[in-house]
């Protein structure tokens, strides 16, 4: 079965179970800096599953594109992709435990045709922050998993949670069992031998984990599940690596022909990280040295690598987008109408980073001069990590041209190093993404608010262009990221300020309305229609001052907003 029909039978099937239809939000994610990209189907409805009312209603299904940069070193092996796409229904405080487990059931089992032998699952085992989820395992029992295939787990393994805080609870997980042979007699579905694949997840959020630690009990118990697309058509299809599905195998075929060495890992990322930044671009990324943008360039310059080391010549690069859009065109059409300007991003990025090899080759020659001059044999780790870090030159190209003039490198101390950078990027990262929509307060509330105020003062002072690319709210600051050619100025920040303060001064009341998504269109709303909730939305007016599509919250009143 193609990705396209599970995809398809998937929204029909909730559909069908009263489910509205949403459509998938950007990977660019809007509103919420805990994430440098969409990571989950979660991320874009977190103020819905806080209790904000949704257009759509209580009962939402989608497929949600999503991106997590924490495997791009792992991608190259048999399972591991940044880029994937995730099937999720979800129930706001409307239905629960069983309904959720009943429907997974029968969707699995006579859907998409799985015998139920192949089917385990776990539960949550309990703490003291939760108890035993023996409702779930109950629920499993009655929609027909055997007892000896129910396992009880903890917060390790069976409870979900996006970042630091926010609304949380217990999962059960549902495996698919390979019919490999077990590794041992204890072998179970938290094995990591390959018997056992995850196929879908269902939460249970009922609880809201506090900044402190602590954790207090949601204003309405909500159901968020996951089911991996690729995955999924891996099993049904009976291969073994997400690569031999019809979504990569025209390139990995392509690459094969091309290819002057047989090296699967080199072309699996080629193939991987060239579907993750067509899909990046396509939703507005472009390279840069900083957050997202620093993932988009080194995926791009990962496969340029890649490329070069499979012996292809990158002008051959072009031809590779137009055969990894031709395979995705039927999942997301849209690849189509915005292909010229992928090409072109990639491309140029690539152009870039043939620069960067050679300004990297000419470093290596001074340091290979230095250390012959010294009368050494040895490259050092810090020329390695230099080269690495400064330039963008890869590690393995430094080693390859340390062989061709014979000397040795010192790779140990330079993968050390590395680890360090790695792990302080982490904790920068965890640092300067903190908050978030789950952290909804006062606050976030407040500068959420003046969010569509300063998009309209922009619009006024630089003119219609300024348009809104990302905001990055918590409770000591919003950012906005927004579109303009030039520097702007200091007396057109001033401007900017004197009109927002000024509406704030006027008291303008703030109007939630709910009509359909041309209905919005009509009556001058602003918002990034194409991305937005399906085709009932929310209108927040504030005055005669601004209107704009939103999910919300907002405060009722600009003079809550102080200066």
């Amino acid at each position: 079965m193609k990705a396209i029909e599970i995809r398809n039978k998937y929204l029909n099937f909730f559909k069908n179970h009263g489910h509205k239809v949403i459509k998938s939000a950007s990977l660019i994610p809007e509103n919420d800096p805990s994430v440098l990209f969409t990571t989950a189907g979660m991320h874009p409805l977190v103020p819905y599953l806080l209790g904000e009312k949704h257009p759509e209603g209580t009962r939402l299904t989608d497929y949600q594109k999503c991106l997590r940069t924490v495997d791009i070193d792992e991608v190259g092996d048999n399972r591991h992709l940044t880029y994937f796409e995730m099937l999720g229904n979800w129930s706001l405080g409307d239905y629960f435990k069983e309904e959720s487990i009943q429907m997974s059931f029968d969707f699995l089992t006579k859907e998409l045709n799985i015998p139920v032998s192949k089917l385990s699952v776990t539960c949550f085992g309990g703490d003291n922050d939760a108890p035993r989820d023996e409702i779930s395992a109950n629920c499993w029992k009655k929609a027909g998993i055997p007892e000896d295939r129910i396992y009880f787990f903890g917060k390790d393994d069976n409870w979900w949670i996006a970042g630091e805080e926010g609304p949380c609870g217990p999962d059960t997980e549902i495996f698919y069992d390979t019919g490999k042979e077990k590794c041992s007699e204890n072998c179970n579905p938290s094995c990591d031998c390959g018997k056992y694949v995850e196929i879908w997840n269902n939460v249970f959020m009922e609880y809201f984990k506090n900044s402190d630690g602590t954790y207090s009990k949601l204003k309405q118990k909500n159901v968020d599940t996951g089911l991996g697309l690729e995955r999924m058509a891996m099993l049904l299809q009976g291969k073994e690596t997400p690569f031999d599905i019809e979504l990569f195998k025209p390139v990995m075929d392509e690459l094969k022909e091309k290819s002057k060495i047989d090296d699967i890992n080199s072309r699996r990322i080629v193939a991987e990280h060239l579907r993750a930044s067509i899909m990046v671009v396509n939703d507005g990324g472009r390279p840069s040295n900083v957050d997202r943008g620093y993932i988009l360039r080194r995926l791009i310059r990962r496969m340029t690598r890649h490329l070069t080391k499979l012996g292809i010549e990158l002008e051959y690069l072009e031809s590779l987008i137009e055969i990894s859009i031709d395979s995705l065109k039927e999942m997301y059409p849209e690849l189509l109408e915005n292909k010229e300007i992928i090409k072109n991003v990639i491309v140029e990025e690539k152009n870039k980073f043939v620069k960067t090899l050679k300004n990297g080759e000419r470093e290596f020659e001074k340091a290979l001069n230095n250390i012959k001059s010294k009368g050494e044999n040895k490259i050092g780790a810090e020329v390695v990590f230099n080269l690495y870090e400064t330039y963008g030159f890869p590690p393995e190209m430094t080693v390859e041209l340390a062989k061709e003039n014979n000397v040795e490198v010192n790779l140990e101390d330079f993968d050390k190093m590395f680890k360090e950078h790695q792990e302080k990027s982490r904790m920068g990262n965890d640092k300067k993404f903190k908050g978030g929509l789950a952290e909804q307060n006062e606050m976030t509330i407040k500068y959420h608010t003046a969010t569509h105020l300063l998009h309209k003062a922009l619009q006024i002072v630089l003119g219609e262009h300024a348009v809104q690319k990302g905001s990055n709210i918590t409770s000591e600051r919003l950012r906005f990221d927004f579109a303009n050619p030039q520097k702007v100025t200091k007396e057109q920040l001033e401007q900017v300020e004197k009109i927002v303060n000024e509406q704030i001064q006027r008291k303008l009341d703030v109007v939630c309305e709910e009509m359909s998504l041309e209905e919005a269109k009509k009556s001058g709303a602003m918002g990034l229609f194409e991305s937005k909730y399906g085709e009932k939305v929310k209108v927040y007016t504030i005055g005669d001052f601004s209107k704009e599509i939103c999910g919300g919250p907002h405060v009722k009143n600009t003079s809550e907003l102080g200066t």
